[in-house]
């Protein structure tokens, strides 16, 4: 199957301009929305780096530009456009899907004395923070996942930063169907989720 089959194109224009209207119809004319095939994403279970058991760390939900702020699965066509894989949704935001699987992450090593997210009043000595900058479908030679995401490490102390570092993660995604391109982005999350984690241990 092509890979444009599997698209669902946007105009950021049309969309500013008659979402709304669009939407009003849909629901006043059916009352029901079509049903998408939704996916989650999986966590790393260990860890490479060194323990760090008298260390309490804060993972900060990540930031994204307004495209990867959602439920919907990105498809980059060019430089300049992207569309969505059709049919198929993220169970939650990203942000707060990768927040979420980068903790278990973190718990899942069991070498830090504690992980929280905000709001959990943990005594922390580290905040995590990351911007999702690529988690996509690229469509040139070949159709690719391509996972990056900017963390920095910053002492919850001082608010000077300890270390940063941008991770990134390629890989194939062939098959031409839906599943076969989320499990390509799985793959490449699990890579940089867990280059993350021991970058961290160590850096702490």
């Amino acid at each position: 199957m092509a890979v444009s089959d599997l698209l669902v194109r946007r105009s950021w224009v049309i969309r500013t301009a008659f979402a709304l209207p669009l939407m009003a119809v849909a629901l006043g004319g059916c009352g029901t929305t079509p049903k998408n095939d939704t996916y989650d994403l999986s966590a790393p279970v260990g860890g490479n780096g060194p323990a760090a058991k008298n260390r309490q760390i804060l993972v900060q939900q990540p930031t994204a530009l307004r495209a990867l702020d959602s439920e919907q699965i990105v498809v980059r066509v060019s430089s300049a456009e992207i569309q969505y894989l059709a049919k198929s949704q993220w169970s939650d935001k990203l942000p707060r899907m990768v927040q979420a699987k980068l903790v278990e992450a973190f718990e899942n090593s069991g070498k830090l004395g504690g992980v929280g997210t905000p709001g959990q009043g943990l005594a922390i000595d580290y905040q995590v923070v990351t911007d999702i900058r690529a988690f996509e479908i690229t469509t040139g030679n070949g159709s690719h996942a391509v996972v990056e995401i900017s963390a920095k490490i910053l002492n919850d102390r001082n608010g000077s930063v300890r270390a940063q570092k941008v991770f990134q993660q390629t890989v194939p995604a062939g098959g031409g169907s839906n599943e076969g391109y989320v499990k390509a982005l799985d793959r490449a999350f699990s890579t940089v989720t867990s280059q993350i984690v021991d970058w961290t241990l160590q850096s702490i």
